[in-house]
């Protein structure tokens, strides 16, 4: 079927979770399938589109979208239908979207200070403080449950349960029940099943 919306993705990858996402939202989309272990997402073809290389990105109506929080924002606003985001005028939309920016402006990168274990001298250097800073911001949400808006499931937990399901897989995060219950929450839900399933398929055939 050709539709006219592409994910460019690769098995394994940040990518997974738009596949999750459009599962969710139970619309025809077309998937550009490359192979990251053989750089196909460095090749010519794929930088003409994303000089940047990485996964996600995709194409609707000739619009390229990249960067996580805004293919998550742009799909679930494209398809209101699916009430994955709470629309503009909705007490909902702020908290919303602060939790979408969180993500990406604090999350990853506090985690990829912690990782690197490159330390920051002074909090008020960066834009988000320190990773406990973070953690511990993102702890006393989910508290809250059984998701980051509540009782509403939105596409901010498609992100952030896949996000932190392959973080919590790779050792990345302090154990933490708050974490492992909510994104066994989030992981049971069939759409994710489903997406799971086809990106194990897709990552098998490409070691074949």
């Amino acid at each position: 079927m050709t539709t006219n919306l592409t994910l460019h993705h690769c098995p394994n990858s940040r990518s997974t979770g738009v596949l999750a996402l459009l599962e969710e939202l139970h619309v025809p989309y077309d998937l550009h399938v490359m192979n990251m272990k053989k750089k196909e997402n460095r090749e010519a073809a794929y930088l003409a589109i994303n000089p940047m290389g990485k996964v996600p990105a995709i194409e609707h109506d000739g619009a390229l979208v990249t960067e996580q929080v805004a293919i998550y924002t742009y799909l679930a606003d494209l398809f209101p239908d699916a009430q994955l985001a709470p629309a503009l005028g909705d007490p909902l939309r702020g908290p919303y979207l602060r939790w979408m920016a969180f993500y990406g402006s604090c999350f990853e990168p506090a985690l990829i200070d912690r990782w690197l274990k490159r330390e920051v001298p002074d909090k008020a250097t960066t834009g988000y403080g320190s990773f406990d800073d973070v953690f511990n911001t993102l702890l006393a949400q989910l508290a809250k449950g059984p998701y980051l808006l509540g009782a509403r499931f939105t596409a901010l937990d498609v992100l952030w349960g896949t996000a932190l399901g392959w973080m919590d897989m790779f050792g990345l995060l302090p154990k933490r029940s708050e974490i492992g219950e909510y994104v066994k929450r989030v992981h049971s839900r069939p759409a994710i099943i489903a997406a799971q399933a086809k990106d194990a398929a897709l990552a098998a055939a490409q070691e074949e």
